[in-house]
């Protein structure tokens, strides 16, 4: 059995290919899940050759169980090539007409009275993990610095520079780097996450946000987390429509810069620059998105930061 637990045929490849994507930055649990269930369907099948009934049949099965998102695929696709290059000069590789389509999903507008009473309630959140200190820290960087969620799991203990006030960003979206300043407030409140979990933990932790047993901690936590807290503020659900996600903070980040820079007649397409960059966008069209998702966010959004003088928000923690 290799290391990850992979028992068919493609065990040694397979593991090979994530030491080979570990070399290049690229880290991720994702991948190796996926892999997993790749290597566990050609085990069960008993498939010995990565040709196109092997890798298309996967594929297949693997839509049963999730036919909407297809993002997944891009994980086989890239080992093909891989494979290919290897040595298996016959290794298929997944067909462009796999490839997921782009939808948009809608975010769901948080307004300034959402976010008060859910950082309220993550300060008071009674739990057993360390998610207790953890939550404020957590969310308050998404909502400050606008970042993805992935970004926040991977922060490493040295990626979190409190001293100097910067995070490091690293390998993120497209292999991108980035350093973002932190305003004084989520600096202290980094602080005092840090000394409880160092307290818990020592050195034991490889990311700066971690599990009961000092893993990094997972998309699906981060997901039972932000709902227990918004339950806890007693913040509505609708039944049916757009539903809030700890995604939603970044996409407040944007809005919330754009809102402002409006309303104050700054020229939005000067700072657009600015933003993609500091968001880690690759271009301005994943900018844009932020602009054309919803139409009537200057509305939903006319109380959020319009008195704010800064660059970015700050976290509205009061």
């Amino acid at each position: 059995m290799s290391g990850h637990g992979f028992t068919s045929t493609f065990a040694d490849d397979l593991e090979e290919y994530l030491t080979f994507k570990t070399s290049m930055g690229c880290y991720g649990a994702s991948r190796i899940w996926y892999l997993k269930r790749f290597d566990q369907y050609c085990a069960t099948t008993g498939r010995k050759v990565l040709n196109q009934a092997t890798v298309e049949g996967w594929v297949t099965f693997q839509l049963l169980s999730q036919p909407i998102s297809r993002s997944w695929m891009s994980y086989i696709r890239d080992f093909g090539p891989w494979a290919r290059i290897t040595g298996n000069a016959d290794a298929y590789v997944l067909s462009e007409k796999w490839k997921a389509g782009f939808i948009p999903s809608q975010p769901y507008l948080l307004t300034q009275t959402e976010i008060t009473l859910f950082f309220q309630a993550a300060a008071r959140l009674v739990a057993s993990s360390p998610w207790k200190w953890q939550a404020v820290a957590f969310f308050g960087l998404m909502h400050s610095c606008g970042l993805r969620t992935g970004e926040v799991r991977r922060l490493t203990p040295t990626d979190v520079n409190l001293n100097d006030g910067v995070i490091e960003v690293l390998a993120s979206k497209g292999d991108r780097d980035r350093r973002l300043p932190l305003t004084g407030e989520i600096a202290d409140i980094l602080t005092e996450c840090d000394t409880h979990s160092r307290r818990a933990f020592a050195q034991q932790r490889a990311t700066f946000f971690v599990t009961s047993s000092g893993k990094p901690v997972s998309p699906a936590a981060v997901g039972v987390a932000f709902n227990r807290i918004w339950d806890q503020a007693r913040l509505r659900r609708t039944s049916a429509g757009k539903r809030p996600r700890p995604y939603d903070f970044r996409h407040h980040f944007a809005y919330a810069n754009l809102e402002r820079w409006m309303t104050d007649g700054t020229d939005v397409n000067a700072m657009l620059p600015y933003l993609a960059r500091y968001m880690g966008h690759a271009s301005l069209d994943s900018t844009y998105y932020y602009v054309h998702t919803s139409p009537d966010f200057m509305n939903n959004f006319a109380d959020i930061t319009r008195k704010s003088e800064l660059l970015l928000p700050e976290v509205g923690f009061a």
